[in-house]
């Protein structure tokens, strides 16, 4: 329904699109309200919303609600408002993490359980790891670098494209790339990815299906996130990215078994040392 309410709006009367603007911004509020109420505070007249309710599809408001019901219900609404200029705190909040969570929930059914598969054995028996990423993406390369710095695997982070160039140029056979890049289309991180693979290493990429980095690389994980342009949009591509790299941390970990035990239980015991005592 959501989704139907999101494709029809620039198709229904001004009055309609108000309502329809309304039910998109708070949807779970709606499914409380009595037509007499909706209509206070969307700012719209009852026989607006019958209309509405019909263009829909729908019998009646009983029914428009039912079906608003069982979308909510189902899952967490992939479409949703952009954040207005005046926008309050619930609405900042709530629209942020329904985004987010959709994003992840979006991410999560399209992703290939063959490539994660074939991702972490490439990870698991590399000699070095080097994550690329630019801008935003390089900040993520960073996150899921330490991920595996703590795993005990050679590795390195780069979001400099003066240094992952060289550096990709002086990679050798059992080497690995992990290139993030939300459009999969940024120049330095494709030539790099082409050099890498040129010595003989291999690269994971995790961007956007069909993307020129998707097609070169030796796996693609898919991260189909429509980022928006508007300054008041989160960046929930950032989000998905660091959600994979949490799986292929966890899968490569999986693979090591019990020689990894150990070695984080002396990373831990390091860290624990040097936290501040609390006087019980």
């Amino acid at each position: 329904m959501l989704a139907r309410i999101e494709a029809m709006r620039m198709q229904l009367r001004p009055s309609e699109r108000k309502l329809a603007d309304y039910v998109l911004d708070t949807p779970r509020e709606v499914l409380d309200l009595a037509m007499t109420e909706l209509a206070k505070r969307a700012g719209v007249s009852q026989p607006t919303i019958a209309r509405f309710c019909h263009a829909l599809g729908c019998g009646g408001f009983r029914e428009f609600k039912i079906r608003l019901a069982q979308s909510i219900a189902q899952s967490v609404p992939s479409v949703y408002r952009d954040v207005r200029h005046d926008e309050p705190a619930p609405g900042i909040i709530a629209k942020i993490f329904d985004r987010t969570i959709g994003a992840l929930i979006e991410v999560r059914n399209s992703l290939s359980a063959a490539s994660v598969a074939k991702a972490v054995e490439l990870l698991g028996r590399a000699s070095r790891i080097e994550f690329y990423g630019a801008g935003g993406s390089g900040i993520a390369a960073q996150d899921i670098q330490h991920k595996f710095f703590r795993l005990g695997i050679p590795s390195v982070a780069y979001a400099d494209p003066h240094t992952y160039s060289m550096s990709a140029a002086l990679l050798n056979k059992g080497d690995v790339v992990v290139a993030i890049s939300n459009t999969g289309r940024t120049r330095d991180i494709v030539d790099a990815a082409q050099s890498a693979l040129g010595c003989g290493a291999s690269v994971v990429a995790i961007t956007h299906s069909h993307s020129p980095l998707a097609r070169l690389a030796t796996v693609s994980l898919s991260a189909n996130v429509a980022e928006e342009t508007d300054i008041f949009s989160p960046m929930t591509s950032r989000m998905s990215h660091l959600a994979i790299g949490d799986i292929l941390a966890v899968g490569v970990a999986l693979t090591r078994g019990a020689e990894l035990v150990d070695k984080l239980a002396r990373a831990k015991a390091t860290l624990t040392r040097r936290r501040i005592e609390v006087d019980a």
